[in-house]
């Protein structure tokens, strides 16, 4: 039975109209979470071992519609209530992890504006977590009777170590004046500096008196210098989600793929060999961006090495302690518990306003099986968007029967499904796109 759970009108607006477009909304996932137990318990453990100093990799591997996005967000929100600072960012055409023409950049700031908190989970949580370095060291320096610059530098040295570690540090030095002085313009330059917007050193150095800015060249820098940051700032560590890797596979040119994918590469070297501490990487991608050998992650002969999977695991085995983790597919009963869910916030958490009764779930799913077949369990997005508009319908035509409607109800496979061969490489497909749905 459905447990009687208030959801707030605002959590329920959120929650249907993304479900209803097909995408993951942003909060409430909660209500909506069933399966896969064991890939989430193996992502908490690796974010457990961020918050001991550890690091860890992972290329969580799914069809488009099988679920991918939701179980990243889920993942972020997860890290957040470890204490873990999250940033996030789908990749495209104008942004991917290494270039020359400002896209790695472009990556970057979009994540790093992403920054999200157990606070701030919206994003934007950058100056939060700026102003809470500056405030504790003012504090340190308070109980010591030591000048604020002085313990400043004593928590920035370490920064130094690493490469572009000075100039991060004199940035967060200018912070921090900006902050005694009252210099908003001074404050708000460190930040845009810190989130990779200057395009150009001359105006780095006219704004902060810096000689080098986050470029192209030196993301992954900055991101090993972010993570040790946030450490600083007294966070467990940084987790940075990367979805929509497959427009690195639709890139057209060999050379720039395997440039990417050799920062891929060297990201994954980095954390299996245990150079570098308190930052996970967790990648989304499709089994084409993963395993074709001309265009894919395996076309890269380190990177195949490094990813072929367990060979024991077959026959229903599973080894989820390696870097690739692929999403199973939902069980009947999966779904028919997800099902129950959206009915449930479909009704604001009221059992006595559920719009279809018990026996309405299993008849949906029947007629999805019998027009879809086996596939609505691997790819559930397209037979969730149509029971969300089934209910719509069902809630602005009183008097309608359900049982009448399901039979009416009209669900193709998802597009993206299949189709993605040399014919679909110029990146206007996403997984965002959806097949048509007609009630």
């Amino acid at each position: 039975m459905t447990k009687a759970t208030s959801i707030k009108p605002r959590d329920r607006d959120v929650i249907l109209q993304a479900l209803a477009a097909g995408v993951v909304p942003r909060t409430g996932l909660r209500h909506v979470q069933v399966g896969r137990a064991a890939e989430v318990g193996a992502l908490v453990r690796d974010i457990d071992r961020l918050a001991d100093g550890g690091a860890a990799i992972r290329f969580v591997i799914g069809e488009y519609g099988a679920g991918k996005t939701f179980f990243l967000n889920l993942v972020r929100l997860i890290a957040l209530e470890r204490k873990c600072v999250t940033i996030h960012a789908d990749l495209a055409p104008d942004r991917r992890i290494h270039a020359s023409a400002g896209q790695a950049r472009g990556l970057y700031a979009e994540a790093v504006r992403n920054m999200a908190t157990r606070t701030k989970p919206d994003g934007g949580a950058l100056a939060s977590v700026v102003e809470r370095f500056v405030t504790d060291c003012m504090n340190e320096a308070s109980q010591k009777a030591q000048p604020v610059e002085t313990v400043i530098d004593e928590r920035l040295a370490h920064l130094q170590e690493h490469v572009g570690g000075y100039d991060y540090a004199t940035v967060l030095k200018a912070y921090w004046r900006g902050s005694e002085e009252g210099d908003e313009v001074l404050k708000a330059s460190a930040l845009r500096w810190l989130r990779g917007e200057f395009s150009t050193k001359t105006e780095a150095r006219q704004s902060l008196g810096v000689r080098n800015i986050i470029d192209d060249d030196g993301v992954y820098d900055a991101l090993k210098l972010l993570a040790a940051f946030v450490k600083l700032a007294g966070y467990s560590g940084l987790l940075v989600v990367f979805d929509e890797m497959v427009n690195l596979y639709k890139l057209q040119s060999s050379q720039a793929r395997n440039q990417n994918f050799e920062q891929i590469l060297r990201m994954l070297n980095d954390v299996l060999q245990g150079n570098f501490g308190g930052i996970g990487f967790v990648f989304g991608g499709t089994p084409e961006f993963l395993m074709d050998t001309r265009r894919g992650l395996y076309s890269y002969a380190a990177l195949q090495s490094r990813l072929s999977e367990n060979a024991f695991a077959q026959g229903g085995l599973v080894d989820l302690s390696g870097p690739v983790l692929r999403l199973q597919s939902l069980t009947p009963e999966d779904l028919m518990i997800l099902l129950t869910n959206i009915r449930h916030v479909f009704a604001s958490g009221d059992p006595a306003a559920h719009l279809v009764p018990d026996e309405a779930l299993p008849a949906f799913m029947d007629h999805c099986n019998r027009h879809v077949g086996e596939a609505y369990f691997r790819t559930p997005r397209n037979t969730i968007k149509a029971f969300v508009q089934f209910l719509a319908v069902l809630e602005q035509n009183p008097g309608t029967q359900w049982h009448d409607l399901v039979a009416r109800v009209e669900i193709a496979p998802d597009a993206e499904a299949g189709g993605q061969g040399d014919a679909d490489q110029t990146g206007d497909g996403g997984d965002d796109e959806l097949a048509s749905i007609r009630l």
